[in-house]
C-alpha cells in the first residue's frame, strides 16, 4: 500500500466519525497550544528581566558583605552590616591601587514613616552619595541630586521618588517642602523620574546623606570612616575592564580587612554579568516546569488518541477482516491505523501551533494584577511541539494498530 493510498484511507476513515476526531484533536490542540503559549510568556519573561538588569549598565559592579560575615544589626543598626564601611568605599577610589574603578557609590539603608501633614506612608530608604545616581543610572527629574556638601554636613535634605512623591504630594511639585522622617524634618530637594518596568525601581525609597541615614536615623555612632555600609556601587572605567576592576577592588578590600592568603573573602563582589548568569539559570528551570507542566495535557491528548484508537479497532473488526480476507497483509493494517493516529496528532498540532501563536501574540504587552506580560515566541517552541504531537501519535497509535493487525481474519469476518 502507498503513502498515497494510505493517508487517503486513513483521510476517509477519519472523516466517517467526524465528531469523535473533533473531540480527539481538541485534546492535542490543547496540549500544543499549552506548551507554546506557557513557554512564550517564560520565555518573555526571562528576556524581559535580562534587559532589565542590562539597563542598569554592563560595568556596574556591587559588592556586598559575605555570606558568612554579614550579620545584621536589627536594633539601632538600620540592617547594614559592618563588614563594609565608608573607609572601604573611599579606598576604591585610589587612582593607584584601583586603577580600573572609575566611580564608587557607598549605600546604606533605614526605614521609617514618612509623613506630610495628614499623609503618612511607611518607606524603605537609601543613604548615599552624590555618585549614587550615576552609579544606578537614575536622573532626576526635578530638583537636585545629593551633593557632597549635604553629605559633609549630615544634611536633613532628601530626595524622593516619583511613587513616594505622588503620594505625599499628589501632582505637585514637593521641591522646596518639608517631610518628616522618623520624627526628623527633612527638606525635599529633588524628585527621581520614574523607573517603572525596571528591574531596580526606586520609585517607592528615599535618598538621603548617608551620614544622616547613618547618625540621625539609625542613631550610629563612630567617625565619619567608620559608618557602616550595605554595599558599594563601583563602576568600571568600560565594559572591557570588569574584570579588571573586579580583581582591583577584591586585592583592596583583602588588604584592608587584613586577610590571610588561605582566608575567603569576607565580601561578596558581584557583577552585571553575574545576575544575569544566576537569573538566566533560574529563568531556564521556570521556563522548563512550565513546558513539563503544559507537556502534561500533551500526554494526556495522546492517551485519549489511543482510547479512540481502540474504540474504533473493536467498531471496525469486521473490515479489518474483509481488508485482510482480499489480500491485505498484516503490516498494511498497522500502517493503516498508525497513518489515521498520526494523520490526527498532525492536524491537532497544526491547530494547536496555531493557536498558541495567536495566544503569545495577543498576550503579548496584557496587563494582569498590574504586571505586564510579555512573550517571545521562538519557531524552534512550535516545530518541537509539532514534532512531540507526532511523535506522540506513533506511541500511542502503535498498540491499536498492532492489535488491529493481530485479528485473526476468519474471526473478524464472523464479528458482528
Amino acid at each position: 500500500m502507498n503513502a498515497a493510498l494510505l493517508i487517503s484511507t486513513a483521510l476517509a476513515s477519519v472523516s466517517a466519525n467526524k465528531l469523535r476526531a473533533s473531540l480527539t484533536l481538541l485534546g492535542i490542540v490543547i496540549g500544543v497550544s499549552s506548551v507554546i503559549a506557557m513557554m512564550a510568556v517564560g520565555r518573555g519573561a526571562q528576556v524581559s528581566v535580562t534587559s532589565r538588569i542590562s539597563d542598569l549598565g554592563t560595568d556596574l559592579i556591587t559588592v556586598s558583605p559575605g555570606a558568612e560575615a554579614l550579620r545584621f544589626a536589627f536594633f539601632g543598626g538600620g540592617g547594614n552590616s559592618d563588614v563594609l564601611s565608608l573607609a572601604d568605599a573611599l579606598a576604591l577610589k585610589d587612582d593607584v591601587f584601583a586603577p580600573d574603578v572609575r566611580l564608587v557609590a557607598p549605600e546604606n539603608s533605614f526605614s521609617g514613616s514618612a509623613i506630610v501633614g495628614s499623609e503618612n506612608t511607611f518607606v524603605n530608604g537609601v543613604g548615599v552619595t552624590a555618585e549614587y545616581l550615576e552609579a544606578r543610572n537614575l536622573s532626576m527629574e526635578y530638583g537636585r541630586n545629593i551633593s557632597n556638601i549635604d553629605v559633609e554636613n549630615t544634611s536633613l535634605v532628601a530626595v524622593l521618588g516619583s511613587e513616594i512623591s505622588e503620594t505625599l504630594f499628589g501632582q505637585q511639585n514637593p521641591v522646596g517642602a518639608t517631610m518628616k522622617i522618623s520624627e526628623r524634618e527633612f527638606t525635599i530637594v529633588g524628585v527621581m523620574e520614574s523607573q517603572e518596568g525596571t528591574i531596580f525601581n526606586p520609585d517607592n525609597s528615599v535618598l538621603i546623606p548617608i551620614t544622616t541615614a547613618h547618625y540621625r536615623i539609625n542613631n550610629g555612632k563612630g567617625l565619619f570612616d567608620s559608618i557602616a555600609v550595605s554595599s558599594i556601587n563601583v563602576l568600571a572605567r568600560s565594559e572591557n575592564t570588569v574584570d579588571d576592576a573586579r580583581l582591583d577592588i577584591s586585592t583592596v578590600l583583602r588588604l584592608r580587612h587584613e586577610l590571610a592568603a588561605d582566608d575567603e573573602d569576607d565580601f561578596l563582589i558581584t557583577t552585571q554579568q553575574d545576575t544575569i548568569e544566576t537569573l538566566e539559570g533560574t529563568q531556564g528551570t521556570f521556563v522548563i516546569l512550565l513546558g513539563s507542566i503544559a507537556g502534561i495535557s500533551l500526554l494526556v491528548g495522546g492517551i485519549g488518541v489511543m482510547n479512540i484508537m481502540l474504540v474504533s479497532v473493536t467498531e471496525r473488526t469486521r473490515e479489518i477482516g474483509i481488508r485482510r480476507a482480499v489480500g491485505a497483509k498484516r503490516r498494511d493494517i498497522l500502517f493503516q491505523f498508525v497513518t489515521e493516529a498520526i494523520l490526527m496528532t498532525f492536524a491537532g498540532g497544526i491547530l494547536g501551533v496555531v493557536t498558541g501563536w495567536a495566544i503569545a501574540y495577543f498576550g503579548n504587552g496584557a496587563t494582569v494584577d498590574g504586571d505586564i506580560i510579555e512573550t517571545v515566541i521562538e519557531t524552534h517552541i512550535a516545530v518541537i511541539a509539532l514534532g512531540v504531537s507526532v511523535a506522540v501519535g506513533l506511541f500511542f497509535g502503535i498498540y491499536p494498530a498492532v492489535r488491529a493487525a493481530s485479528l485473526n481474519p476468519i474471526e473478524a469476518l464472523r464479528h458482528e
